[in-house]
């Protein structure tokens, strides 16, 4: 069994993932931002019996929090915590832009590096594996901020594929496509706090009607059992795909979008 270590734990796929590893018997520390999810998480991992399941505090922008993490011993990293931030990016104050990358990509990718610098001076063959997103390979309007965010996530796990392989480290990505875990739903909402019509040229009414059309479908709300189920099989293997974007139909959807790019013209 794995020692599996995945930041974000305390809500959403995280928490889903980090509970369905430990009912498979991984070794899994779940690690949350703040102390009362610390508290709400041990209780219902109490409440399930599991004993293989520890739950710690890590704010990524905490040094504290990071240098006592690093002190932990596993041997998969899941980075899988993140915010969004939602709104025109032709519009969209650049100060939230900055704080979407700081704790989607920067203090991700300062984390990683420390760890995987321990794993090549201790000579473990671990993996890495960034939760991205179906926007880490399109952008949609609603939220694109965020969808940079996960392309810079993309970028950055691609690089580290190659670079890590000689140490036979492992990375790979997890691509989920628009599960109601109500994290979409709250990012785009936060946009909704700075627009205004007396302001911006680009009207509230003209943002909801987008957003409506992307999460107002069932086909943008869907069962996020499923692909907590599809973490759990992802996450401990070390064999698979690089690129793991799930359901099918997202995988469709990108290749589409992408195949438009070739063909757009201004």
């Amino acid at each position: 069994m794995q020692e599996i270590l995945i930041t974000g734990a305390g809500s959403g796929f995280g928490e889903g993932t980090a509970l369905g590893l430990a009912q498979k018997g991984h070794n899994v520390i779940a690690a949350v931002q703040s102390w009362p999810q610390v508290t709400a998480l041990r209780e219902k991992s109490s409440s399930l019996g599991l004993k293989t399941l520890r739950v710690e505090k890590l704010d990524l922008l905490d040094k504290y929090d990071v240098a006592h993490a690093l002190k932990f011993k596993f041997d998969i990293l899941v980075n899988n915590a993140g915010i969004g931030e939602g709104g025109p990016m032709s519009e969209i104050p650049v100060d939230l832009v900055r704080e979407n990358f700081e704790t989607n990509v920067f203090s991700a990718l300062d984390f990683t590096q420390r760890v995987v610098r321990n794993w090549v001076a201790t000579g473990v063959k671990g993996k890495v594996v960034f939760t991205s997103s179906v926007v880490g390979l399109l952008t949609v309007p609603p939220i694109p901020a965020y969808a940079a965010s996960k392309h810079a996530v993309q970028s950055i796990a691609e690089a580290m594929y190659e670079e890590l392989k000689p140490f036979g480290i492992q990375v790979q990505t997890i691509n989920p496509g628009p599960y109601l875990t109500g994290f979409n739903e709250t990012v785009v909402e936060a946009g909704l706090r700075w627009l205004n019509d007396d302001v911006n040229f680009i009207k509230r009414d003209a943002f909801k009607k987008v957003v409506d059309g992307l999460l107002g479908k069932p086909e943008g709300r869907l069962d996020p059992k499923d692909m907590i189920a599809k973490m759990i099989e992802v996450i401990p293997s070390r064999e698979g795909k690089f690129l793991n974007i799930f359901p099918p139909s997202s995988e469709e959807w990108v290749k589409s979008y992408q195949q438009q790019l070739y063909d757009r013209t201004i």
